[in-house]
Protein backbone atom coordinates (compact mmCIF):
# COMPACT_ATOMS: atom_id res chain seq x y z
CA UNK A 1 0.00 0.00 0.00
CA UNK A 2 1.19 3.45 -0.80
CA UNK A 3 1.50 6.13 1.40
CA UNK A 4 -1.25 8.36 1.75
CA UNK A 5 0.04 11.66 1.02
CA UNK A 6 0.82 10.24 -2.88
CA UNK A 7 -2.67 9.35 -3.44
CA UNK A 8 -4.74 11.67 -5.78
CA UNK A 9 -7.50 11.32 -3.03
CA UNK A 10 -5.24 13.24 -0.46
CA UNK A 11 -7.85 16.22 -1.89
CA UNK A 12 -10.78 17.41 -0.99
CA UNK A 13 -14.06 16.49 -1.57
CA UNK A 14 -15.18 19.30 -3.67
CA UNK A 15 -12.00 18.96 -6.30
CA UNK A 16 -13.70 15.30 -7.55
CA UNK A 17 -17.48 16.12 -7.77
CA UNK A 18 -15.97 19.38 -9.64
CA UNK A 19 -14.69 16.31 -11.71
CA UNK A 20 -17.53 14.56 -12.51
CA UNK A 21 -19.12 17.24 -13.15
CA UNK A 22 -16.76 18.90 -15.52
CA UNK A 23 -16.83 15.28 -17.25
CA UNK A 24 -20.81 14.69 -17.64
CA UNK A 25 -20.30 18.02 -19.68
CA UNK A 26 -17.23 17.36 -21.69
CA UNK A 27 -15.24 20.50 -20.10
CA UNK A 28 -11.37 19.74 -20.69
CA UNK A 29 -9.90 22.59 -22.26
CA UNK A 30 -6.46 24.65 -21.02
CA UNK A 31 -6.94 26.45 -18.30
CA UNK A 32 -4.39 28.35 -15.75
CA UNK A 33 -4.35 28.53 -12.14
CA UNK A 34 -2.20 30.80 -10.06
CA UNK A 35 -1.02 30.16 -6.47
CA UNK A 36 -0.50 33.35 -4.16
CA UNK A 37 -1.11 34.98 -0.55
CA UNK A 38 -3.56 37.37 -0.44
CA UNK A 39 -2.55 39.57 2.39
CA UNK A 40 0.53 38.95 4.34
CA UNK A 41 0.18 38.91 8.25
CA UNK A 42 0.84 42.15 10.00
CA UNK A 43 3.98 40.32 11.38
CA UNK A 44 5.57 39.52 7.99
CA UNK A 45 7.25 41.88 5.81
CA UNK A 46 8.03 39.16 3.18
CA UNK A 47 7.62 35.74 2.40
CA UNK A 48 10.22 33.38 1.52
CA UNK A 49 8.57 31.10 -1.27
CA UNK A 50 9.51 27.00 -0.35
CA UNK A 51 7.72 23.26 -1.08
CA UNK A 52 8.07 23.38 -5.00
CA UNK A 53 10.20 20.33 -4.73
CA UNK A 54 7.35 18.52 -3.13
CA UNK A 55 5.18 20.06 -5.42
CA UNK A 56 7.17 18.55 -8.38
CA UNK A 57 7.53 15.42 -7.05
CA UNK A 58 3.38 14.93 -6.29
CA UNK A 59 2.65 15.96 -9.84
CA UNK A 60 5.05 13.56 -11.69
CA UNK A 61 3.60 10.81 -9.43
CA UNK A 62 0.19 11.63 -9.86
CA UNK A 63 -2.28 8.27 -10.91
CA UNK A 64 -5.24 6.36 -9.53
CA UNK A 65 -4.08 3.26 -8.00
CA UNK A 66 -6.60 0.31 -7.92
CA UNK A 67 -7.29 1.15 -4.02
CA UNK A 68 -8.11 4.76 -5.08
CA UNK A 69 -10.57 3.67 -7.60
CA UNK A 70 -12.05 0.83 -5.58
CA UNK A 71 -12.64 3.39 -3.12
CA UNK A 72 -14.45 5.60 -5.76
CA UNK A 73 -16.49 2.73 -6.68
CA UNK A 74 -17.47 1.88 -3.09
CA UNK A 75 -18.52 5.40 -1.88
CA UNK A 76 -21.69 5.11 -4.39
CA UNK A 77 -20.83 8.82 -5.02
CA UNK A 78 -19.56 9.29 -8.43
CA UNK A 79 -20.81 7.69 -11.52
CA UNK A 80 -18.88 4.72 -12.68
CA UNK A 81 -18.31 6.17 -16.76
CA UNK A 82 -16.29 8.89 -14.68
CA UNK A 83 -14.91 6.73 -11.98
CA UNK A 84 -13.23 4.70 -15.59
CA UNK A 85 -12.14 8.11 -16.89
CA UNK A 86 -9.52 8.57 -14.25
CA UNK A 87 -7.59 4.80 -14.87
CA UNK A 88 -5.36 6.26 -17.25
CA UNK A 89 -5.56 10.06 -15.16
CA UNK A 90 -2.07 11.82 -15.28
CA UNK A 91 -0.65 14.94 -14.71
CA UNK A 92 0.08 16.64 -18.43
CA UNK A 93 0.29 19.87 -17.69
CA UNK A 94 3.32 22.68 -17.55
CA UNK A 95 4.20 24.34 -14.16
CA UNK A 96 6.08 27.78 -13.79
CA UNK A 97 7.34 29.31 -10.24
CA UNK A 98 9.20 31.11 -8.31
CA UNK A 99 12.90 29.07 -7.18
CA UNK A 100 12.40 27.90 -3.76
CA UNK A 101 14.15 30.69 -1.50
CA UNK A 102 12.83 33.17 -4.11
CA UNK A 103 11.35 36.31 -1.30
CA UNK A 104 7.79 37.17 -2.28
CA UNK A 105 4.77 39.88 -1.04
CA UNK A 106 1.10 39.65 -1.57
CA UNK A 107 -0.79 38.88 -4.43
CA UNK A 108 2.48 37.71 -6.73
CA UNK A 109 2.12 34.57 -8.40
CA UNK A 110 4.22 31.88 -6.41
CA UNK A 111 3.41 29.01 -8.65
CA UNK A 112 1.52 28.65 -11.80
CA UNK A 113 -0.19 25.50 -12.92
CA UNK A 114 -1.60 25.09 -17.27
CA UNK A 115 -3.12 21.97 -17.58
CA UNK A 116 -6.22 20.00 -18.69
CA UNK A 117 -8.70 21.17 -16.69
CA UNK A 118 -9.22 17.85 -14.76
CA UNK A 119 -5.54 17.71 -14.13
CA UNK A 120 -5.60 21.50 -13.09
CA UNK A 121 -8.79 21.42 -10.92
CA UNK A 122 -7.52 18.19 -9.07
CA UNK A 123 -4.38 19.08 -7.91
CA UNK A 124 -5.67 22.18 -5.94
CA UNK A 125 -5.71 20.91 -2.62
CA UNK A 126 -2.31 19.25 -2.51
CA UNK A 127 -0.69 22.18 -4.18
CA UNK A 128 -1.57 24.50 -1.46
CA UNK A 129 -1.27 22.33 1.04
CA UNK A 130 2.56 21.99 0.13
CA UNK A 131 3.39 25.37 -0.55
CA UNK A 132 1.35 27.02 2.24
CA UNK A 133 3.12 25.10 4.98
CA UNK A 134 6.38 25.56 3.72
CA UNK A 135 6.45 29.08 2.74
CA UNK A 136 5.26 29.41 6.18
CA UNK A 137 7.98 28.25 7.96
CA UNK A 138 10.48 29.20 5.43
CA UNK A 139 8.92 33.03 6.15
CA UNK A 140 9.09 32.90 10.27
CA UNK A 141 12.05 30.69 9.76
CA UNK A 142 14.13 33.87 7.69
CA UNK A 143 13.33 36.19 10.36
CA UNK A 144 15.28 34.13 13.05
CA UNK A 145 18.36 33.84 10.86
CA UNK A 146 18.10 37.98 10.29
CA UNK A 147 17.55 38.71 14.13
CA UNK A 148 20.68 35.80 14.89
CA UNK A 149 23.07 37.55 12.71
CA UNK A 150 25.27 34.72 11.99
CA UNK A 151 24.97 32.45 15.00
CA UNK A 152 24.27 29.11 14.92
CA UNK A 153 20.30 28.09 14.50
CA UNK A 154 19.47 24.75 15.00
CA UNK A 155 15.81 23.10 14.15
CA UNK A 156 14.36 21.87 17.88
CA UNK A 157 10.16 21.75 16.43
CA UNK A 158 9.95 17.89 16.08
CA UNK A 159 7.82 17.09 19.23
CA UNK A 160 5.32 19.66 18.69
CA UNK A 161 4.57 20.29 14.96
CA UNK A 162 1.51 19.05 13.55
CA UNK A 163 2.81 15.16 12.18
CA UNK A 164 5.41 13.87 11.11
CA UNK A 165 5.25 15.24 7.44
CA UNK A 166 4.96 18.79 9.55
CA UNK A 167 8.22 17.87 11.46
CA UNK A 168 10.39 16.92 8.67
CA UNK A 169 9.49 19.39 6.36
CA UNK A 170 9.61 21.99 8.64
CA UNK A 171 13.50 20.73 8.96
CA UNK A 172 13.52 21.34 5.05
CA UNK A 173 12.21 24.61 4.94
CA UNK A 174 14.18 26.13 8.17
CA UNK A 175 17.01 24.54 6.61
CA UNK A 176 16.27 26.59 3.05
CA UNK A 177 15.95 29.66 5.04
CA UNK A 178 19.24 29.31 6.74
CA UNK A 179 19.17 27.30 9.77
CA UNK A 180 22.23 25.36 10.31
CA UNK A 181 20.62 22.18 10.73
CA UNK A 182 17.74 20.11 12.84
CA UNK A 183 17.47 17.78 15.54
CA UNK A 184 14.89 15.75 13.58
CA UNK A 185 16.86 12.71 12.73
CA UNK A 186 14.75 11.99 9.82
CA UNK A 187 15.60 14.83 7.78
CA UNK A 188 19.09 13.62 7.59
CA UNK A 189 18.64 9.99 5.48
CA UNK A 190 15.91 11.93 3.13
CA UNK A 191 16.75 15.74 2.31
CA UNK A 192 21.25 15.57 3.40
CA UNK A 193 20.16 18.73 5.91
CA UNK A 194 22.97 17.93 9.51
CA UNK A 195 21.21 17.12 12.18
CA UNK A 196 22.19 18.18 16.11
CA UNK A 197 21.32 17.05 19.36
CA UNK A 198 22.73 16.73 23.04
CA UNK A 199 20.59 14.84 25.76
CA UNK A 200 17.49 15.34 27.82
CA UNK A 201 17.01 16.14 31.58
CA UNK A 202 16.57 12.39 31.92
CA UNK A 203 19.92 11.69 30.99
CA UNK A 204 21.28 13.61 34.15
CA UNK A 205 18.15 12.49 35.99
CA UNK A 206 19.31 9.00 34.80
CA UNK A 207 22.67 9.21 36.94
CA UNK A 208 22.99 9.74 40.64
CA UNK A 209 25.44 12.11 40.01
CA UNK A 210 25.51 14.83 37.64
CA UNK A 211 29.30 14.50 36.82
CA UNK A 212 28.53 10.94 35.88
CA UNK A 213 26.11 11.92 33.50
CA UNK A 214 28.46 14.82 31.91
CA UNK A 215 31.39 12.38 31.79
CA UNK A 216 29.38 9.47 30.16
CA UNK A 217 28.21 11.50 27.31
CA UNK A 218 31.84 13.30 27.01
CA UNK A 219 33.20 9.55 26.42
CA UNK A 220 30.24 8.91 24.20
CA UNK A 221 30.57 11.48 22.03
CA UNK A 222 34.12 12.79 22.75
CA UNK A 223 33.45 15.02 19.16
CA UNK A 224 30.61 16.57 19.56
CA UNK A 225 30.49 16.99 23.43
CA UNK A 226 27.41 19.41 24.49
CA UNK A 227 26.31 18.96 27.75
CA UNK A 228 22.60 20.50 29.47
CA UNK A 229 23.40 22.21 32.58
CA UNK A 230 20.07 23.46 33.80
CA UNK A 231 18.59 20.13 35.35
CA UNK A 232 18.97 20.92 38.87
CA UNK A 233 21.93 23.92 39.47
CA UNK A 234 23.19 25.83 36.49
CA UNK A 235 26.08 27.44 38.37
CA UNK A 236 27.28 24.45 40.20
CA UNK A 237 26.58 22.32 37.30
CA UNK A 238 28.83 24.67 35.43
CA UNK A 239 31.77 25.18 37.88
CA UNK A 240 31.26 20.99 37.18
CA UNK A 241 32.07 21.02 33.70
CA UNK A 242 34.68 23.38 34.40
CA UNK A 243 36.25 20.59 36.72
CA UNK A 244 35.68 17.39 33.70
CA UNK A 245 36.65 19.59 30.89
CA UNK A 246 40.47 20.45 32.39
CA UNK A 247 40.39 16.57 33.67
CA UNK A 248 39.08 14.98 30.35
CA UNK A 249 41.26 17.31 28.24
CA UNK A 250 44.56 16.47 29.49
CA UNK A 251 44.16 12.51 30.35
CA UNK A 252 42.03 12.04 27.14
CA UNK A 253 42.58 14.94 25.04
CA UNK A 254 38.34 14.87 24.50
CA UNK A 255 37.19 18.52 24.07
CA UNK A 256 33.74 19.77 25.65
CA UNK A 257 32.50 21.53 22.71
CA UNK A 258 29.74 23.71 24.48
CA UNK A 259 27.02 23.75 27.16
CA UNK A 260 23.12 24.03 27.00
CA UNK A 261 20.65 26.02 28.58
CA UNK A 262 16.71 25.59 28.52
CA UNK A 263 15.25 27.51 31.48
CA UNK A 264 15.08 30.34 32.74
CA UNK A 265 15.93 33.96 32.12
CA UNK A 266 18.63 32.51 29.29
CA UNK A 267 20.25 36.65 29.32
CA UNK A 268 21.38 36.57 33.11
CA UNK A 269 22.06 32.77 33.30
CA UNK A 270 24.12 33.10 29.87
CA UNK A 271 26.28 35.71 31.86
CA UNK A 272 26.28 34.02 34.83
CA UNK A 273 27.67 30.66 33.62
CA UNK A 274 30.32 32.27 30.54
CA UNK A 275 32.04 34.06 34.02
CA UNK A 276 32.20 30.68 35.52
CA UNK A 277 33.48 28.70 32.25
CA UNK A 278 36.06 31.90 31.47
CA UNK A 279 37.40 32.04 34.89
CA UNK A 280 37.76 28.07 34.77
CA UNK A 281 40.11 27.99 31.66
CA UNK A 282 37.18 27.48 29.29
CA UNK A 283 36.34 30.13 27.72
CA UNK A 284 36.50 27.66 24.47
CA UNK A 285 33.32 26.24 25.89
CA UNK A 286 30.50 27.86 23.84
CA UNK A 287 26.91 28.57 25.02
CA UNK A 288 23.81 26.92 23.21
CA UNK A 289 20.37 27.91 24.24
CA UNK A 290 16.86 27.13 23.67
CA UNK A 291 13.44 26.52 25.17
CA UNK A 292 10.56 28.23 23.45
CA UNK A 293 12.59 30.49 21.18
CA UNK A 294 11.74 32.34 18.40
CA UNK A 295 12.63 35.35 16.57
CA UNK A 296 11.64 37.98 18.57
CA UNK A 297 13.65 36.39 21.62
CA UNK A 298 16.42 36.06 19.72
CA UNK A 299 16.81 39.14 18.64
CA UNK A 300 16.10 40.48 22.53
CA UNK A 301 19.04 38.47 23.71
CA UNK A 302 21.54 39.24 21.13
CA UNK A 303 20.08 43.39 21.54
CA UNK A 304 20.46 42.92 25.23
CA UNK A 305 24.77 41.43 25.02
CA UNK A 306 23.78 37.63 26.33
CA UNK A 307 26.76 35.84 25.53
CA UNK A 308 24.68 33.05 23.23
CA UNK A 309 26.81 31.44 20.80
CA UNK A 310 23.52 29.11 19.09
CA UNK A 311 20.06 28.68 19.55
CA UNK A 312 17.80 25.88 19.30
CA UNK A 313 14.18 27.04 17.96
CA UNK A 314 11.46 24.88 17.70
CA UNK A 315 7.35 25.42 18.62
CA UNK A 316 7.29 28.96 17.75
CA UNK A 317 8.76 28.70 14.49
CA UNK A 318 7.12 25.37 13.42
CA UNK A 319 4.32 25.80 14.29
CA UNK A 320 4.34 29.79 12.80
CA UNK A 321 3.09 30.72 16.31
CA UNK A 322 2.48 34.26 15.95
CA UNK A 323 0.68 34.07 12.29
CA UNK A 324 -0.47 30.15 12.03
CA UNK A 325 -1.34 30.74 8.40
CA UNK A 326 -1.05 32.54 5.33
CA UNK A 327 -4.62 33.61 3.61
CA UNK A 328 -3.85 31.87 0.25
CA UNK A 329 -5.45 30.62 -2.56
CA UNK A 330 -4.64 28.79 -5.99
CA UNK A 331 -7.83 30.05 -8.25
CA UNK A 332 -8.53 29.48 -11.89
CA UNK A 333 -7.45 32.73 -14.53
CA UNK A 334 -7.63 31.38 -17.62
CA UNK A 335 -9.95 28.93 -19.39
CA UNK A 336 -10.32 27.73 -22.97
CA UNK A 337 -8.08 30.72 -24.28
CA UNK A 338 -9.83 33.09 -22.45
CA UNK A 339 -8.88 35.11 -19.16
CA UNK A 340 -11.22 34.44 -16.07
CA UNK A 341 -11.64 36.41 -12.70
CA UNK A 342 -13.59 36.62 -9.50
CA UNK A 343 -15.34 39.11 -7.84
CA UNK A 344 -16.10 37.83 -4.48
CA UNK A 345 -15.90 40.41 -1.71
CA UNK A 346 -12.05 40.87 -0.12
CA UNK A 347 -10.92 38.04 -2.44
CA UNK A 348 -11.60 39.40 -5.92
CA UNK A 349 -8.40 38.03 -8.35
CA UNK A 350 -6.43 39.61 -11.30
CA UNK A 351 -7.43 37.50 -14.75
CA UNK A 352 -5.05 36.03 -16.96
CA UNK A 353 -1.24 34.53 -17.09
CA UNK A 354 0.79 36.46 -15.28
CA UNK A 355 4.47 37.13 -14.18
CA UNK A 356 6.35 38.82 -11.62
CA UNK A 357 8.78 41.04 -12.68
CA UNK A 358 11.81 42.67 -9.89
CA UNK A 359 14.03 45.46 -10.25
CA UNK A 360 17.29 46.07 -7.77
CA UNK A 361 19.11 49.15 -7.26
CA UNK A 362 22.93 49.77 -7.90
CA UNK A 363 24.04 47.88 -4.72
CA UNK A 364 21.96 44.81 -5.68
CA UNK A 365 18.87 45.76 -3.33
CA UNK A 366 15.57 44.80 -4.24
CA UNK A 367 13.33 48.43 -5.30
CA UNK A 368 10.21 47.66 -6.99
CA UNK A 369 8.03 44.54 -8.16
CA UNK A 370 5.89 44.47 -11.53
CA UNK A 371 2.66 42.68 -11.42
CA UNK A 372 1.81 41.76 -15.52
CA UNK A 373 1.09 39.54 -17.86
CA UNK A 374 3.51 36.69 -18.80
CA UNK A 375 4.31 37.63 -22.16
CA UNK A 376 4.49 41.17 -21.63
CA UNK A 377 8.18 43.34 -22.12
CA UNK A 378 8.59 44.95 -18.27
CA UNK A 379 11.61 45.74 -17.24
CA UNK A 380 13.13 43.71 -13.91
CA UNK A 381 14.27 39.72 -13.71
CA UNK A 382 11.10 37.44 -14.16
CA UNK A 383 10.47 35.59 -11.10
CA UNK A 384 8.58 32.47 -12.11
CA UNK A 385 10.91 30.41 -14.16
CA UNK A 386 9.97 27.23 -16.09
CA UNK A 387 9.99 23.98 -14.16
CA UNK A 388 7.62 20.84 -15.95
CA UNK A 389 6.29 21.09 -19.50
CA UNK A 390 4.19 17.97 -20.62
CA UNK A 391 3.88 17.13 -17.49
CA UNK A 392 8.22 16.39 -17.50
CA UNK A 393 10.39 17.71 -15.15
CA UNK A 394 12.67 20.32 -17.34
CA UNK A 395 15.89 19.38 -15.16
CA UNK A 396 17.10 17.90 -11.48
CA UNK A 397 15.73 19.56 -8.73
CA UNK A 398 18.22 22.01 -7.28
CA UNK A 399 20.22 20.96 -4.55
CA UNK A 400 19.13 21.78 -1.39
CA UNK A 401 22.76 23.40 -1.22
CA UNK A 402 21.78 25.71 -4.16
CA UNK A 403 18.22 26.64 -2.49
CA UNK A 404 20.09 27.61 0.72
CA UNK A 405 22.51 30.07 -1.44
CA UNK A 406 20.17 31.49 -3.51
CA UNK A 407 17.55 32.23 -0.11
CA UNK A 408 20.46 33.57 1.12
CA UNK A 409 21.05 36.17 -2.02
CA UNK A 410 17.35 36.76 -1.47
CA UNK A 411 17.79 38.03 2.03
CA UNK A 412 21.03 40.16 1.40
CA UNK A 413 18.90 42.26 -1.28
CA UNK A 414 15.89 42.75 1.35
CA UNK A 415 16.10 46.51 2.02
CA UNK A 416 17.44 47.78 5.41
CA UNK A 417 13.57 48.36 6.34
CA UNK A 418 11.96 45.18 5.68
CA UNK A 419 14.52 43.24 7.72
CA UNK A 420 13.06 44.79 10.89
CA UNK A 421 10.80 42.44 13.40
CA UNK A 422 8.14 45.07 13.58
CA UNK A 423 6.39 45.73 10.58
CA UNK A 424 7.83 48.20 7.38
CA UNK A 425 6.05 49.88 4.52
CA UNK A 426 4.47 47.48 2.69
CA UNK A 427 6.25 45.85 -0.51
CA UNK A 428 3.23 45.79 -2.80
CA UNK A 429 3.94 45.38 -6.54
CA UNK A 430 2.46 47.58 -9.29
CA UNK A 431 0.27 46.00 -11.69
CA UNK A 432 1.26 46.83 -15.56
CA UNK A 433 -1.53 49.01 -17.69
CA UNK A 434 -2.14 46.01 -19.85
CA UNK A 435 -2.78 43.84 -16.96
CA UNK A 436 -5.30 46.82 -15.70
CA UNK A 437 -7.16 46.71 -19.14
CA UNK A 438 -7.47 43.21 -19.50
CA UNK A 439 -9.70 43.47 -15.92
CA UNK A 440 -11.21 46.35 -17.15
CA UNK A 441 -12.06 43.98 -20.92
CA UNK A 442 -13.12 40.60 -18.60
CA UNK A 443 -15.39 43.13 -16.11
CA UNK A 444 -17.24 44.26 -19.72
CA UNK A 445 -17.94 40.52 -20.72
CA UNK A 446 -18.94 39.58 -17.30
CA UNK A 447 -21.54 42.13 -17.48
CA UNK A 448 -22.58 41.52 -20.71
CA UNK A 449 -23.02 37.34 -20.05
CA UNK A 450 -24.99 38.60 -16.66
CA UNK A 451 -27.27 40.20 -19.02
CA UNK A 452 -27.79 38.06 -21.50
CA UNK A 453 -28.19 35.92 -18.60
CA UNK A 454 -30.91 37.36 -16.65
CA UNK A 455 -32.69 38.19 -20.09
CA UNK A 456 -32.25 34.39 -20.77
CA UNK A 457 -34.25 33.79 -17.12
CA UNK A 458 -36.62 36.41 -17.57
CA UNK A 459 -38.21 34.55 -21.06
CA UNK A 460 -37.90 31.46 -19.51
CA UNK A 461 -39.70 32.82 -16.60
CA UNK A 462 -42.38 34.85 -19.13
Amino acid sequence: MRHYSDSPLLADLYELTMLQGYFSRGMNDRAVFEFFVRKLPAQRNFLMAAGLAQVVDYLAGLRFDQEDTAWLYGSGLFDFSFIESLEDFQFTGDVDAMPEGTLCFADEPILRVSAPLREAQLVESRIINLLHFQTLVASKAARSVIAAGGRQLVDFGMRRSHGAEAAVLAARASYIAGFDGTATTAAAPLFEIPVFGTMAHSFIEAHDYETEAFSTFAHAFPERTTLLIDTYDTEAAARRVVQLARRIQRDENIRIKAVRIDSGDLGAVARRVRRILDAGGCSGIRIFASGNLDEYMVHSLIDNGAPIDGFGVGTRMNTSSDAPYLDCGYKLVEYAGRPRRKHSSGKATLPGCKQVFRRHDENGAMCGDTLALADEPIEGEPLLKPVMRGGRRLEPQPSLHAIRTHAKSQLAGLPAPMRSLGAAAPYAPVCSKALRDLGNQVDQRLRALAETDRAHWEIEAG
